[in-house]
């Protein structure tokens, strides 16, 4: 995959950085933020929301989740906070979980999905650490959407990336996510506005 956002990604994160203030994991756990932000060791980081394409595609997959959640026994959604270890706290732009998982405020179960939808702004090297968060909590099945290249990849343990051409699928389950349609889809939307 390109890199090619990294460069005012980049420069964005290294002002950030040199002004954060560190709050303890009690207070982010109280607080509100609008729009929320991952925390990491005590750290607040802003996330991507992108544009009208992310917002769109993220929930187009949320609602095909919902929709079919009885038949896939599971529940799925939009950016909830998920405590991938003790001081880390992500929040992927959809969730999946069974439906057996505890109803849990703050997602401590691993879910069985973590996908995230990619932004203009987004640099590859932070996409990478949210998905190795996920890992290392143990998140079974890690997938990335491209909503401007129309493209999709499952991340595999270690951080490598498999382009996906037809449809996602979890094994031994029904369910299934074709990224024709959910691209139709959100080429639908566009065309309406």
């Amino acid at each position: 995959m390109s890199n090619a956002h990294d460069e005012p990604g980049h420069v964005r994160d290294t002002i950030r950085m040199s002004y954060a203030t560190l709050i303890p994991v009690s207070e982010y756990l109280t607080a509100s933020y609008e729009p929320d932000r991952d925390y990491i060791d005590g750290e607040l980081q802003d996330r991507n929301w992108g544009e009208l394409s992310h917002g769109l595609l993220q929930g187009i997959i949320g609602s095909t989740f919902h929709v079919n959640r009885r038949a896939w026994q599971i529940v799925a959604g939009i950016a909830m906070r998920v405590q991938v270890a003790a001081t880390r706290y992500r929040i992927p732009d959809v969730c999946v979980l069974r439906r057996s998982d505890p109803a849990d405020d703050i997602v401590k179960t691993p879910p069985l999905i973590c996908i995230e939808v990619l932004s203009p702004d987004d640099r590859m090297q932070r996409v990478q650490e949210r998905f190795e968060d996920y890992a290392k909590m143990g998140v079974e099945y890690l997938w990335l959407f491209d909503p401007i290249r129309r493209q999709a990849w499952a991340v595999l343990p270690g951080g490598s990336q498999t382009r996906v051409e037809g449809e996602f699928t979890v094994p031994g389950t029904p369910i299934r996510i074709g990224l024709a349609e959910v691209f139709a889809e959100l080429d639908d939307m566009q065309s309406q506005g």
